[in-house]
């Protein structure tokens, strides 16, 4: 069941959505949730890797591996959820799966901005990273919606399949899978 949720969110890449409603941050924090080791790691990489490779060789209109400095802060900003997963599963409360994707959101906000001016797609100087950032604000809100959207489905999914399938381990246990 585990790997079918990721398989799912995995193909939801596809399908039409607003930019940077994606799944993948909420893949690192579900991983980094009930994965140790590098595996909680590989799951999103091997997502974002996959999709944005299947992605550009499709010609999908916003996949691919279009600038490789860029991208290279765009999948660190996706990693940077696995440790928040750690985090969500060591809390109590309801609401640690939406703080975890707040937080999650916003760490990749930084670092994925942060390497689009890196990148030189604005001017190495204090204004162009106050406009890189300030033109980037749009898509933090998409990015929220989508990630708290997905990180609620999957942990949800995760949590409804250990009551009414009877699997052995609770969405928000702190116990890790393999």
């Amino acid at each position: 069941m585990f790997y079918l949720l990721i398989a799912i969110a995995a193909a939801s890449r596809f399908l039409p959505h607003p930019p940077n409603v994606a799944c993948v941050t909420a893949l690192g924090l579900f991983a980094g949730c009930y994965l140790s080791g590098r595996r909680a790691y590989l799951v999103p990489l091997a997502v974002l890797a996959g999709s944005d490779l299947l992605g550009h060789l499709l010609g999908v209109p916003g996949m691919g591996l279009y600038s490789p400095m860029a991208m290279s802060f765009v999948y660190a900003g996706t990693l940077a959820a696995v440790p928040v997963g750690r985090w969500i599963a060591k809390r109590q409360g309801k609401l640690r799966v939406v703080g975890g994707a707040l937080i999650a959101s916003s760490l990749f906000f930084v670092v994925s901005n942060l390497g689009v001016w890196v990148a030189g797609w604005y001017p190495m100087t204090l204004a162009g990273f106050v406009a890189c950032f300030t033109n980037a604000i749009p898509f933090f809100g998409y990015s929220v919606v989508g990630d708290l959207c997905f990180s609620v489905l999957l942990f949800g999914a995760w949590e409804w399949a250990g009551v009414n399938l009877n699997l052995k381990r609770p969405v928000l246990a702190p116990s890790r899978l393999g």
